[in-house]
């Protein structure tokens, strides 16, 4: 695989994109591949619908989860995309491998969805269509086209437990960093744990605004853009993706301080309102504006870089 980055730019387009003047007869042969296993297709559609229909109500209708929706469809592309890949790759698959995936998935579902665990629910659900398409293709075809699939396992929700983990160092650092910052320029702010005082207000940093809900969502994103853009450059890859933490937590630092400023000039009502839920999407398209920034000024400089390392052989 090519490391240099600049490279990327002349690198022969992946086979996907190749065949995507096929991609209709792709997509075609494709269903009529599912279609010759309807009992198959039904059985997932029938545990799929309600799934997504409680990620809609419990989990997309918040911030942690608002990314959901972008990731269903952008991922069903994606599977469509590599139909030819799959179809090319193809390996008989083991009946040993689908009977243990579906010994384990279907009962994560089953307890998931007696028991309003969506986490559990939306895990066995995944499952259930990785030992589908297992049987569909193989583990070859799956292997080299993990992608896609990686890429829909964004849709299981975190459990609670896993995000507050996350979230309790990450409210304490950027509580930290803001109060610290807004003091050096003479604010009557101070700090007790994940509570922040200014002036005669009280603010708690909640788990929304540690970081943990960017991370998320920006890593799905970030993933799509870097897969799509940089699909030969596994190197160059891994170094965007370790910039989203960052930047994540630049932009929540960012938000907080803003809705710390916006609660010491407008008071606690303009804070917690409207602008609250403003200056988080803000911020987030921020953060999403830094990675592609980021991913631009690189190709620059390793461009000039490459052009002034010919001019002087």
């Amino acid at each position: 695989m090519n490391s240099d980055p600049s490279e990327t730019m002349n690198a022969p387009p992946p086979s996907s994109a190749r065949d995507a003047s096929s991609s209709p007869a792709a997509i075609s042969d494709w269903l009529r591949r599912v279609s010759g296993h309807w009992p198959l297709a039904l059985g997932f559609l029938i545990l799929a619908i309600p799934t997504i229909a409680q990620l809609g109500r419990e989990v997309w209708s918040m911030e942690i989860g608002a990314h959901g929706p972008i990731v269903l469809g952008t991922g069903l592309w994606l599977l469509t995309q590599i139909v030819p890949d799959l179809r090319r790759d193809a390996s008989p698959p083991s009946w040993l491998l689908i009977t243990l995936l579906l010994a384990i998935a279907l009962p994560l579902y089953a307890f998931g969805r007696a028991y309003d665990f969506i986490s559990l629910e939306a895990l066995g659900l995944y499952g259930v269509m990785i030992a589908i398409f297992y049987r569909l293709y193989g583990f070859t075809a799956l292997r080299r086209n993990f992608f896609p699939f990686v890429y829909l396992g964004f849709l299981v929700p975190p459990p609670g437990w896993v995000i507050d983990k996350f979230t309790a160092p990450l409210r304490e650092f950027i509580s930290h960093v803001a109060t610290d910052g807004l003091y050096a320029f003479g604010y009557p702010i101070a700090r007790e744990g994940v509570t922040i005082y200014i002036a005669q207000y009280q603010l708690l940093v909640e788990d929304a605004c540690s970081g943990m809900n960017s991370i998320v969502g920006l890593t799905a994103v970030s993933l799509f853009y870097i897969y799509i853009m940089h699909k030969a450059s596994w190197r160059y890859a891994l170094f965007l993706i370790a910039m989203i933490l960052p930047i994540a937590i630049i932009a929540n630092i960012i938000r907080i301080i803003i809705l710390i400023l916006l609660t010491y000039y407008a008071g606690d009502s303009v804070a917690q309102g409207f602008l609250h839920v403003t200056a988080g999407i803000v911020l987030f398209a921020f953060a999403l504006a830094l990675v592609f920034g980021i991913d631009a000024l690189c190709q620059r400089l390793f461009l000039r870089y490459r052009r002034n390392k010919g001019e002087g052989a």
